[in-house]
């Protein structure tokens, strides 16, 4: 006689438990050299290492449990992903409009951020910071997420914008205002430059040539050191001033101090208010833009290329064009980002602009969702807020981060909102 087989919820629990060992064992690999060993210094006794054995089997066992609900649920999760997917595919128009709803809503919630209770210097610097890395997003989103181009070097253009405006106002004393379009304008004629070499490239070489291409911008920015500074960089960078006034105690004569301008106090505060409120209308407006470019010829020229580059060629589009505008009109936005970042840090190093920078905005649009600019808010907060959240966690933080970027490409892996809906939809017409 033939062993009865065994039931399918015990088959299910064996490969669960087999999943969460090998998993396990994994992460106590990985987490051994990295968590393990801490190198401290003892008073009196000089330098020595730290073992720390338990929080790596705390990390293994955390990782296998994960893994064993996941590998036990997974049926069901899966279930669950299409049904939620097929509710998805037919609610594409009411979907359109609740994101635009709640797209109004996060710019209601961040304008009034600084007047709530729990909002102090620190919250506001850091949601200036996610600001700054949206805007490099929703720029950054037009290359990648519209046009289906990998841009590994978006980095220059960031470069080139705080570069530009610290060059200019220091040796020519213009202002934020006066460099903000000339940088935007420089950055695009820089993405015009790197387009045309790379129009034949596509996929992983197109993300090779880009990435090159940032990297010798930043060479050279450390290189050229009678016009950039060199690895020292640039310093007494100009602040922005309220349509002259200056956010200062004391203003030079014929100013008048923004506080004495509107009776009020003298505050830092004011300046960080200012900065804040400044991200924040460039970042609408950068969306604004963004969205409505989007619906208009050149930005289903950019979705045709992205589905299909043959296809596109096709259909007479010009594809030279269109990958040059997309080039041109995402690198604009990254050196209206970068005039920004300058005037808010009031100093520029070639430290500022390295591959690590490019990779996290990429990941902002790839975690956000291709072509999503609520996404890309999203992911933004994400991205930049929870590393700064999880800052009492000293070197743990960082693998506290992974872990949640992990179990969101998990959960979404087509981005927090991946919907990749088109822009324009034919009527269904009935007789």
């Amino acid at each position: 006689m033939q062993a009865s087989s065994a039931s399918p919820v015990t088959d299910r629990l064996r490969a669960a438990l087999r999943e969460a060992a090998i998993a396990g064992i994994i992460m106590i690999g990985i987490a051994l050299p990295l968590v393990g060993f801490r190198l401290q210094e003892t008073p009196g006794q000089g330098l020595g290492i730290a073992y720390r054995f338990d929080q790596v089997v705390i990390a293994g066992v955390v990782v296998a449990i994960g893994r064993f609900l996941v590998a036990l649920f997974r049926p069901e999760l899966q279930q669950l992903r299409g049904r939620l997917a097929q509710g998805g595919a037919r609610t594409v128009r009411g979907g359109r409009v609740s994101q635009t709803a709640i797209g109004i809503a996060a710019c209601l919630l961040a304008f009034a951020l600084p007047f709530l209770p729990i909002a102090d210097r620190y919250i506001v610097d850091t949601a200036t910071t996610v600001l700054i890395y949206t805007m490099l997003g929703l720029g950054l989103n037009i290359v990648v997420g519209l046009a289906g181009l990998l841009d590994l070097g978006y980095v220059a253009f960031y470069a080139i914008g705080a570069y530009s405006f610290a060059l200019l106002a220091t040796h020519y004393d213009f202002s934020f205002w006066m460099c903000l379009p000339i940088a935007g304008v420089m950055a695009a004629f820089l993405g015009i430059i790197l387009g045309f070499p790379v129009l034949r490239l596509r996929g992983d070489y197109l993300a090779i040539v880009t990435l090159g291409f940032g990297e010798i911008i930043r060479i050279i920015l450390i290189n050229w050191g009678a016009l950039t500074g060199g690895p020292n960089g640039i310093t007494n960078i100009p602040r922005p001033s309220f349509f002259g006034a200056p956010f200062t105690r004391t203003a030079a004569e014929g100013e008048v101090p923004f506080h004495e301008l509107f009776g009020l106090s003298f505050s830092s505060m004011h300046r960080v208010l200012f900065l804040y409120y400044l991200i924040l209308v460039l970042v609408v407006l950068t969306a604004v833009i963004a969205a409505r470019l989007r619906r208009l010829p050149i930005g289903r020229a950019w979705e045709a290329l992205r589905e299909d580059e043959v296809a596109c060629r096709a259909l007479g589009v010009n594809a030279t064009r269109v990958k040059l505008s997309a080039f041109a009109i995402g690198a604009m936005f990254g050196g209206f980002a970068g005039t920004f970042f300058a005037t808010r840090q009031g100093f520029i190093s070639p430290e500022s602009f390295t591959f690590i920078e490019s990779a996290l905005v990429l990941a902002i649009v790839v975690l956000g969702g291709m072509g999503s600019q609520l996404g890309v808010a999203l992911a933004a907060i994400i991205v930049v807020a929870l590393p700064e959240m999880t800052r009492e966690f000293a070197e743990l933080r960082m693998l506290l981060f992974g872990a949640a970027m992990v179990l969101v490409m998990v959960w979404r892996p087509r981005g927090l909102i991946g919907t990749r809906r088109p822009s324009v939809t034919l009527a269904r017409f009935t007789s």
